[in-house]
């Protein structure tokens, strides 16, 4: 399994970094993660298969995380010298079909008929499904939104761990055990603790609990500093492999 960091950032606008999205290729499936504004382009500048995407992956609906989808859809629609005609698959949890048809409202019907098959599944916390690649999917609920969820992707001996975003649940971490790679929320230094959110000594709680054989710190605010990170985290307690993402940054799983 493949995993590319296409967007690390936050709302916070930086130069070199787009909001939350990650690629992940297996076999047939070209999944994305999260799709938040800039990860069009970045997909398209780190040479990834945008064009051919199977599924679309959402863990909530804050803007960050799905204020891409509308440009995404219409450069799917529009910006193919030959249209496509292979279905896709969004996956989210519920209230992801409302909210597609919310931004067919705001931007267009081609968010509801791009040229092409779309699927909206919306998952519960707690279910699996087998995508293509022998792929399962498994998703669990997060301590963020209403509806937010985080994802695990088991294939063969491979596992990826996703937060999406979150604050501490030592369930949610249990959950996680035993990851290859878990992509973790890393938003706020501890004096800015709060209970949507992680920091690092909760971080490295969470990874504790999981202990993957690799940690990747994504969604960092400017409230903290990114050299210093695997430090906090060391500091916290956990001495496992800790890496910053940064946009472009590719795993193999």
């Amino acid at each position: 399994m493949d995993v590319t960091i296409v967007g690390s950032g936050t709302v916070v606008p930086e130069g070199d970094r787009v909001c939350a999205s990650y690629f992940v290729e297996e076999g047939a499936l070209r999944m994305l993660l999260d799709c938040g504004p800039g990860s069009l382009h970045h997909l398209a500048r780190f040479g990834l298969p945008w064009d051919t995407l199977s599924h679309l992956v959402l863990s909530h609906f804050h803007t960050d995380h799905l204020g891409g989808v509308p440009i995404l859809f219409f450069a799917l629609r529009y910006g193919l010298s030959t249209p496509r005609s292979e279905a896709l698959t969004v996956l989210g949890p519920a209230g992801t079909a409302e909210r597609f048809e919310r931004l067919a409202d705001a931007f267009g019907n081609y968010l509801r008929d791009p040229g092409f098959p779309v699927t909206i599944r919306e998952i519960a916390p707690g279910e699996a499904l087998e995508l293509p690649g022998r792929v399962w999917l498994r998703a669990a609920k997060t301590r963020h939104t209403p509806e937010s969820l985080a994802y695990r992707l088991d294939v063969g001996q491979a596992s990826l761990g996703y937060t999406g975003d979150t604050g501490y649940d030592e369930e949610l971490a249990a959950w996680f055990e035993g990851v290859d790679t878990l992509i973790a929320e890393c938003s706020l230094p501890d004096e800015l603790a709060m209970d949507a959110h992680l920091t690092p000594a909760r971080v490295a709680a969470l990874a504790r609990r999981a202990r993957p054989r690799r940690l990747v710190l994504t969604h960092v605010y400017p409230q903290l500093e990114r050299e210093t990170l695997p430090e906090r985290i060391r500091d916290g307690g956990w001495g496992g492999e800790t890496l910053v993402a940064m946009d472009g940054m590719r795993l193999v799983l």
